[in-house]
This record gives C-alpha cells, structure tokens and sequence, in this order.
C-alpha cells in the first residue's frame, strides 16, 4: 500500500461520511497540508491524515499544528493507517482512528466532533480561497463566477429551458446553501 493510495481512499471515505467537498494534499498559510480534508453541512470540517508506518506517525506529532492543536484545522481529526498499526491510546488527544481492513476503511476510535478553534476555521477559508484560486488560474480567462454560471448559459442557448436532466440552480441539491438556524 503506498501513502498515494491511502490518500485516495481517505476521499472516498470523507464522500461516504457525508462530506460534500473534499480536497487532498492542499496547502493552508499555516503550512498544514491536510492529506484530505471534508466539509459537511454547516462548515463542519473533517480531516484525514494517512500514515503507513509508525515512524511516520512518530514524526508527524513534531508538527507545530499537531503540538498546538488549536492552531490545526478540523472539527473532527482521523488518523488513517494499515490494520493495527497505531493503538487508540496513541493517538492525540480528541483524535479518532480509522483503518484499512482488506477494501473497507473501518472507524475504529471515534474523534471528538469540536476540536476546531476560530483560528483553525480561518485556516480553512485560506485553503478554500487558495484552492479556488487555483481553479480560476486554470479555467482563464473565464473567471470562476463566470465559469460558475455555465447553466444559465445553457438556458440561454436553448431558448430558456434547461437541456433535460439538468437540474435548475434553485432546485440543487446542495446542504452548504441550506440557511443554519442560528440567522448567520
């Protein structure tokens, strides 16, 4: 199993959680480089670090982030790695384990679900924004609102009406668009 692998069955992990976007090995100011990281509704983060050996988990605690974890990004903080490769006792506090058994990633120790500081949620917007960036750099000299609005574009070009089985903007299903209670 290489870390590349592992990585990509992070994703596929956080998509199954139930996290929306999912971004992997994308850099922050703060020089944290989430291995994937998933927001769900209501900006709740979830990171997944991989490890596949243990010296490679012993090294990844020097990290300022990891020795400070109110400057770390994610509500909820996993450790992915091989079957039986790192105990629950091992683990950060507040961290949760998940494993590769076979094909399946297993939740072996649940994380705690509020371990994001304010300062760690501007680390994220730093992420989002610098990923969105990286986006628009690709897709000029449209710009990523223009690119954005492709279906109203299609509407135009077919006399108002969306081709079929394209879904109206309004009619999207999109939990980050969903109002939160508390009036923000």
């Amino acid at each position: 199993m290489t870390h590349e692998k592992l990585v990509a069955r992070a994703v596929a992990w956080l998509r199954g959680y139930g996290c929306g976007v999912v971004l992997s090995e994308q850099s922050c100011s703060s020089g944290e480089t989430p291995d994937a990281i998933g927001w769900k509704r209501a900006s709740h983060s979830v990171i997944v670090e991989c490890k596949i050996s243990r010296a490679d988990f012993l090294a990844d605690r020097e990290k300022p982030f990891r020795r400070k974890p109110e400057i770390g990004m994610g509500c909820e903080r996993y450790y992915l790695t091989l079957a039986e490769l790192l105990k629950p006792d091992e683990l950060p506090s507040g961290w949760g384990l998940l494993e590769l058994r076979g094909r399946e990633v297993q939740r072996v120790f649940p994380a705690q679900e509020k371990m994001r500081s304010a300062r760690g949620f501007r680390y994220e917007m730093n992420l989002l924004l610098a990923s969105l960036r990286r986006v628009e750099v690709r897709i000029e000299p449209q710009s990523i609102t223009d690119f954005l609005k492709w279906k109203n574009r299609m509407a135009e070009y077919n006399r108002g009406s969306l081709p079929e089985g394209i879904v109206a903007l309004g009619e999207e299903a999109n939990g980050f668009l969903v109002r939160s209670s508390g009036g923000d």
